[in-house]
């Protein structure tokens, strides 16, 4: 059986987990923490020297790393990867959008004002750019789904989740989706998929 190594409470360790919920793909998790040092450990880093989660484990030992490679991985040939090259294309697209112009600001945010031990750098200076920035990528987003269902075509993909893992905790951050009315009913649409665990969910 895989094992998939991450943190509950981490929206990039939920992308997979989401995912494998709704593939119905068995899996281990075994919970490393970078709030108890667990990910800097020798063990963990003899597996992943970066010291993240999420990590995935396959079944003859071979190891992937980072949140969207893995969900690339698991969605190889199933109903979340386009087959069609372009939207394909979008997919990657929107999934390198999430992790360098919304993961970083919106999740950042979020941790800086829920996580006790990340509350010193919560200065009034990364606070402000991280809403204005975390707000910028909300936009970009709404523009889009103004005229779409979904980000790589008309169908659900890896894609959604990728950005659906952080956005729907964004409020936690200080950001107000009431805003954003074209983002709030693709959250619906994302968690009316079927298969749709939440981000608490372990198999």
């Amino acid at each position: 059986m895989a094992r998939l190594y991450g943190m509950i409470d981490s929206g990039n360790c939920y992308k997979p987990r989401l995912l494998m919920a709704k593939l119905g793909l068995p899996f281990e998790h075994v919970e490393v923490s970078s709030h108890t040092g667990a990910t800097r450990s020798p063990e963990y880093t003899a597996k992943n020297p970066n010291a993240m989660v999420p990590l995935l484990e396959l079944d003859d030992g071979r190891l992937l790393a980072e949140s969207n490679a893995i969900l690339l991985y698991l969605a190889e040939g199933t109903r979340f990867l386009p087959a069609d090259a372009y939207q394909r294309g979008l997919a990657y697209q929107w999934m390198f959008f999430e992790q360098y112009s919304h993961e970083p600001y919106i999740a950042v945010r979020k941790a800086l004002l829920t996580v006790p031990r990340r509350a010193g750098e919560a200065t009034p200076e990364r606070l402000a750019l991280t809403l204005e920035r975390g707000n910028k990528a909300l936009g970009v987003m709404e523009r889009h789904l103004a005229g779409n269902a979904f980000f790589a075509g008309a169908e659900f993909s890896v894609a959604d989740i990728a950005l659906y893992a952080y956005t729907h905790e964004a409020g936690a951050g200080g950001f107000d989706l009431a805003d954003y009315p074209a983002v709030s009913a693709w959250l619906e649409r994302v968690h009316a998929d079927s298969g749709h665990v939440p981000i608490e969910w372990l198999p």
